[in-house]
């Protein structure tokens, strides 16, 4: 079973990486869609996580502080 999860998983990789033509994408493309996927996260991360999750993690984390 897991053989064929293992080929299916890089057959789906094979062809995400073709183009339209049916030829892989070149180092250079991967390189710039690497770092502008990169650039993104790095954003999302210094976002920070926002105050009312924080509040509402705390009152899931402590349930019987709050009453």
């Amino acid at each position: 079973m897991k053989d064929k999860k293992s080929a299916k998983t890089k057959a789906a990789g094979a062809r995400a990486s073709e183009n339209r033509d049916g030829g892989a994408l070149s180092k250079d493309i991967q390189t710039r869609i690497g770092s502008q996927l990169r650039a993104m996260h790095d954003d999302i991360v210094r976002q920070g996580v926002p105050d009312r999750f924080v509040d509402l993690l705390s009152r899931l984390d402590n349930p019987n502080k709050g009453k």
